[in-house]
């Protein structure tokens, strides 16, 4: 009983089988968002002191889901390399999609040397697919390009490159 979760809109599921995301209305029930403003017993001003100290990793680019289970949810690629996988330990968590592998389906690196975005295949057994390609090497990714993993499509949007770049540190 004890891996049971509700959503808001009262389902209720298996978090093992699962993991957070209702299997009924597709509803993330245990967001950063929620965790970030849980009160704890701190007072506002202590929860704004402690987001505002929160180190933050610039944005340099999205993945949006266009099609499978999180359709509409965006995902947010920083500087470096991104891990895809659905595992809490990724960089860009996919839940949902049960084809997508646990842990490295896919990479997605921004060089800031180059100014480039880049898609690397996953050292999991599921393919990385580009364009409908599958991904065998690394591929600079161009905007609206689209990645296929699992069941699931995402369209690359850049933030980062030619027109802006952010000083990092």
């Amino acid at each position: 009983m004890g891996n049971l979760i509700r959503c808001q809109n009262g389902h209720l599921f298996s978090s093992r089988r699962y993991g957070t995301v209702c299997p009924y209305c597709n509803i993330e029930t245990n967001t950063k968002e929620k965790q970030d403003t849980e009160k704890n017993g701190k007072t506002d001003v202590e929860i704004e002191e402690a987001l505002f100290k929160e180190n933050i990793e610039p944005v340099c680019g999205w993945i949006v889901c266009i099609e499978g289970p999180r359709q509409g949810k965006d995902y947010k690629v920083k500087n470096g390399k991104n891990f895809i996988g659905r595992a809490d330990d990724m960089d860009i968590q996919i839940l949902g999609d049960e084809h997508i592998s646990r842990r490295n389906h896919g990479i997605i690196v921004f060089d800031k040397k180059k100014m480039e975005t880049v898609l690397l295949p996953g050292d999991a057994n599921g393919i990385v697919y580009l364009n409908d390609d599958a991904v065998y090497v690394p591929t600079v990714l161009s905007p609206y390009d689209v990645i296929e993993l699992g069941h699931s499509k995402f369209i690359f949007i850049p933030f980062c490159g030619e027109h802006f770049m952010w000083e990092f540190k």
